[in-house]
């Protein structure tokens, strides 16, 4: 038995079947690079779902955790934390003027701004909020309601009230959707899981107006796009509006779990003590994690950088068009792109996995692609390269 055989009959006997798995097991990781048990190398052009943004184990990140681990690990959220106030204040000097409420993850982010969304409501009788379809804001159980995917809700009724479904890009199916009861639209700017389909700026525009008319909230769901993925710090920055409430995770700590739900001043007090909480949330080794990550992002100019190599990751995805009839577009903004395909995605992945690069594939058919924001043009030749080679074996059932 191999080692790789023998951790996965660990999780065969002990672990629960809640996701689905490559025959892979992760040792380490150093930037671009990740390396399994079996020692073999593989170019990560996905880490963890945009968590490791920065690639695995950036240095401020590592060193960031090790001064902090030493001097205090957990500070319960009823006393003060100075590393929480520094990274709240470096949040919103990148965002809007507002307050940030700290948890673990994108769901928690999300569920805290679907609460303070109906508790701004609450007085006026608003509590319903539109979501788009083809959306993902998580799996908690609010959040795979608000996720406007069937796939993700069956087997989990009865579902939270309140959520109703618009169509993505489409401003008069939103307006079609709005009632008196309407306290929320929430939204990714760019719909990761449902296939890096960008909101375009008539939408985000039209949204924007609607929502100062009726006195509804503009949500932004940035767990994915967050943090520099797209050439903005944020991808809200891409358009000319600012949303009520965003929320945050993934690359936000570097590859430690940390997440935060960012809103306006004007609506951020509504949640009072007892209203809402998290125990780990913004923890001290979490925000050192995250403020060493702005402070990486900010020397190595990783913003700029996310919009110069995400157009040179885009140009050369492009041309794999030329050469493959069953590509069929490639879109996305900075370093977060996706090649959508004729046929099913899946073959394509397994072999770049046996070739030594790490991608992954959504709604069956678009190959989502975001390489941490120290990929080099180098890199992305080399992933690039391994992807032609691939697709020069794929055959095409007629």
């Amino acid at each position: 038995m191999t080692k790789t055989e023998e951790v996965v009959q660990l999780y065969y006997e002990y672990v629960m079947p809640t996701y689905a798995k490559s025959p892979l097991v992760m040792v380490k990781g150093k930037g671009i690079k990740a390396y399994d048990i079996e020692g073999k190398e593989f170019l990560d052009f996905f880490p963890g779902w945009a968590v490791s943004g920065l690639g695995h184990c950036h240095p401020k990140v590592v060193k960031a955790i090790k001064e902090q681990v030493g001097k205090i690990i957990h500070v319960p959220n009823n006393y003060y934390n100075e590393l929480q106030g520094k990274l709240a204040k470096k949040i919103i000097e990148n965002s809007f003027e507002g307050k940030v409420f700290f948890c673990n993850s994108g769901a928690e982010a999300v569920e805290s701004a679907i609460k303070l969304a109906r508790k701004v409501g609450y007085p006026s009788g608003k509590y319903e909020i539109i979501t788009m379809e083809d959306s993902f804001h998580g799996r908690t159980l609010a959040a795979i309601t608000a996720t406007a995917q069937p796939k993700y809700q069956e087997g989990f009724a009865p579902l939270p009230g309140g959520f109703v479904y618009a169509k993505f890009n489409d401003l008069e199916s939103v307006k079609s959707k709005i009632t008196d009861k309407t306290a929320a639209i929430m939204l990714e700017p760019i719909q990761g899981e449902g296939g890096i389909n960008v909101a375009s700026e008539e939408f985000i525009a039209g949204l924007k107006k609607v929502c100062e008319e009726k006195k509804i909230l503009l949500v932004f769901d940035e767990v994915q796009t967050g943090i520099a993925r797209t050439g903005k710090m944020f991808c809200y920055q891409h358009y000319d509006v600012v949303p009520d409430i965003m929320t945050l995770a993934k690359s936000l700590g570097g590859g430690f779990p940390i997440g935060a739900m960012v809103a306006k001043k004007e609506i951020a007090d509504v949640l009072q003590p007892g209203t809402h909480a998290s125990t780990f949330g913004g923890s001290p080794l979490a925000c050192a994690a995250a403020l060493a990550v702005f402070e990486a992002i900010e020397e190595g100019n990783l913003v700029e950088k996310a919009v110069r190599r995400g157009r040179y990751l885009h140009n050369r995805l492009s041309l794999l068009k030329k050469d493959f009839p069953f590509v069929k577009i490639v879109r996305g903004k900075g370093l977060m792109q996706a090649v959508e395909l004729e046929i099913e995605g899946k073959q394509i992945i397994d072999k770049c996995v046996e070739k030594g690069l790490l991608i992954n594939c959504t709604q069956k058919k678009v190959l989502r692609i975001m390489p941490p924001l120290v990929v080099k043009n180098a890199d992305i030749d080399a992933a690039v390269a391994i992807i032609q080679e691939v697709m020069k074996g794929v055959t095409v059932e007629g």
